[in-house]
């Protein structure tokens, strides 16, 4: 059994997609469905059974589990980057996931941890993934902080060789309807395009970047779950590690990927930052990849970000019967 935290939200429920093109089934998705679209998420993909997160937390604490699983890939999280409620952030983000990885690591589980490039704040250190700079990260808001006191925790306690933590970057693809409005701009410039034939961009706030040319590492989902995967695949690999392309991108790049996608000339308008997200905006990442390239991992199967948009665009946003992951096997080779 692999058990999936998080398995019915964005990036969980695509690793379930890719463990069964691998023929996994027997799997347990632990999430909480709530009154929001993400049941949606699964309706295509097979699994065997669901259990509420804080149920499945109490089953851990009495080492109750129904079986013994062979690995945990913990994407469960609240990952909004606007959220500002602090005590939800460290009670769902820190110490379930401090339980979660001191139930794997004594049970001698493999655990997969999500992690996220907003640990790296505004990018002054840099974005290498070598544990030494990590005390010196100052995350810009309090999602970041909550992820990146989860990485220092497992360093100070000597876990960090015994787990994999993954430091998303810019995360779009399927599956992430349910997100409101922590989609991914390819999902958000989709519905704008549609109805009205234009998107818009923030002007830039930084002297550095013009309008729409901020820059961000843009990884297709699939590619994720993927990486994931081959994780599982190779379980002496453990420590902290960027996921990324390793290559920056602009906005406008984005934009004119999801305008090619729909075959339409690029039209956007540039608006004014919002002040509240003025002072915690990332106007340039990029993952340093070379620790996991350098242990096996081949970047050049990953998606190019005009191939990974026009994939979304035309097998999935394009078919709003159903754009989920397994709607459409001929999309999913």
């Amino acid at each position: 059994m692999i058990i999936v935290t998080g398995g019915a939200g964005f990036i969980g429920s695509a690793v379930v997609w890719e463990l069964n093109r691998r023929g996994e089934s027997d799997i347990l998705i632990v999430d909480r469905l709530g009154h929001a679209q993400k049941w949606k998420n699964l309706v295509n993909l097979s699994f065997s059974n669901f259990i509420d997160r804080d149920d499945f937390l109490d089953l851990l604490r009495r080492d109750s589990l129904p079986q013994r699983p062979r690995a945990i890939i913990h994407m469960g999280a609240c990952s909004s980057t606007t959220e500002t409620n602090a005590d939800f952030l460290i009670q769902n983000n820190l110490h379930y996931s401090q339980e979660v990885c001191n139930y794997a690591v004594k049970a001698g589980i493999r655990l997969i941890n999500a992690s996220s490039a907003a640990t790296y704040g505004a990018g002054a250190q840099g974005f290498s993934d070598e544990q030494s700079g990590l005390p010196c990260l100052r995350p810009l808001n309090m999602y970041g902080y909550s992820k990146h006191l989860f990485d220092l925790w497992t360093v100070r306690e000597h876990l960090e060789q015994k787990i994999v933590s993954l430091k998303f970057f810019n995360v779009y693809g399927p599956n992430e309807y349910h997100k409101n409005n922590m989609r991914s701009m390819v999902c958000k410039a989709y519905a704008e395009i549609k109805a009205s034939g234009r998107i818009k961009l923030f002007k830039s706030n930084h002297p550095d970047f013009g309008d729409g040319a901020q820059m961000r590492d843009f990884i297709y989902v699939k590619d994720c779950a993927r990486t994931i995967c081959w994780l599982l695949d190779n379980p002496e690999i453990c420590g902290i590690f960027n996921l990324g392309t390793g290559r920056a991108r602009t906005w406008n790049d984005l934009a004119a990927a999801v305008f090619a996608s729909m075959d339409l000339p690029a039209a956007i308008d540039y608006i004014d930052m919002p002040e509240t997200l003025a002072g915690q905006y990332q106007n340039y990442t990029e993952a340093q990849m070379d620790k996991l390239v350098g242990l096996g991992l081949d970047l050049s199967k990953f998606y190019s970000l005009e191939a990974g948009v026009a994939d979304y665009v035309r097998n999935y946003l394009s078919h709003p019967d159903n754009p989920y992951l397994g709607n459409n096997p001929g999309a999913d080779l």
